[in-house]
């Protein structure tokens, strides 16, 4: 039987040389019931304990719940009481949302989003800052402009794009002195599309690591109810049964075996449920379940 090759113990994050954990922390809930400065702390001890290293937050993070920059300030919050966690963390933020806009990323306005998420987490200098989606009344060329001048200033390590198609990460790459190292779409084996529309071919093309956010279909994967969720419910659970895994990890496993090294960040917010995102690096796959997760998601045999 075909064997997949196992999940690496970690990846590199383009070519900048950051070691990066498979599995990511995303803080898009981090602020939500009014957390407190100490459950945020649990959490991220959850996370960099169980070996992810890898924490994801946006500046919109919290909006609604708590207000624009909350889940950056709290994190800030966590850092300054434990400074030697940040030495423990490869940090992504997001930006280019202003709401009510809804999307700016001038060059001034993006000078602006930088200092204000580096002044919220209290850093110097975040490891890769994202893009977070595409304001169609920019110029890639000025967009590149002042995402070089942030990198050239110390601000920022390495970029990446979030919710960019594939013409328009082209697009900025092209213009790009400190090339794209990332891109963050939405991959789950409820949304196929990156398989099927070119952003993980050009992922690997250009060497862009892939960081799938909502990889567990927006939590329908936890609770199927259509018949489309529990055909992919059951495929995963033959895997998941098989190797002693919850169908949460054998949901990961599935995208980290795809040769692009899909990173999927974990969404939940309970230290459990974060640390349990490990248990991907168990699963082996093969080509055969590999592809019957892929068919039930389809909803049609392959070609």
């Amino acid at each position: 039987m075909s064997l997949l090759p196992p999940p690496p113990a970690s990846r590199l994050l383009g070519d900048t040389g950051l070691a990066i954990s498979p599995i990511a922390w995303g803080m898009w809930r981090l602020t939500e019931g009014a957390a407190t400065v100490e459950q945020a702390a649990r959490r991220v001890h959850a996370a960099l304990d169980a070996g992810i290293t890898l924490l994801d937050t946006a500046d919109i993070y919290g909006f609604g719940d708590a207000g624009f920059g909350a889940a950056e300030s709290l994190l800030g919050e966590v850092l300054r009481a434990e400074p030697a966690l940040r030495q423990r963390m490869v940090l992504a933020t997001k930006g280019g949302i202003r709401p009510p806009l809804p999307y700016d990323q001038s060059p001034a306005y993006l000078a602006e989003a930088i200092d204000a998420s580096l002044k919220r987490l209290g850093v110097e200098t975040v490891d890769l800052w994202q893009v977070h989606r595409p304001d169609i009344l920019a110029h890639p060329q000025e967009v590149a402009r002042a995402l070089d001048d942030a990198v050239a200033a110390g601000k920022i390590r390495a970029l990446g794009v979030s919710n960019f198609t594939v013409a328009q990460t082209a697009a900025l790459n092209q213009f790009l002195g400190q090339k794209l190292v990332a891109t963050q779409p939405e991959i789950s084996p409820l949304r196929l599309t990156c398989f099927e529309n070119g952003e993980l071919d050009q992922a690997m093309m250009l060497g862009l690591t892939p960081l799938a956010w909502s990889p567990l279909g927006g939590g329908r994967l936890a609770d199927p109810q259509s018949p489309r969720e529990k055909a992919v419910a059951a495929a995963l659970d033959k895997v998941a049964q098989e190797q002693g895994v919850s169908r949460m990890a054998a949901t990961y496993g599935w995208l980290m075996a795809h040769p692009s090294g899909i990173v999927p960040i974990v969404g939940s917010q309970n230290p459990a449920r974060i640390a349990e995102g490990m248990e991907a690096l168990k699963i082996r796959w093969t080509r055969q379940d590999w592809y019957a997760v892929l068919v039930a998601a389809r909803g049609e045999a392959l070609p």
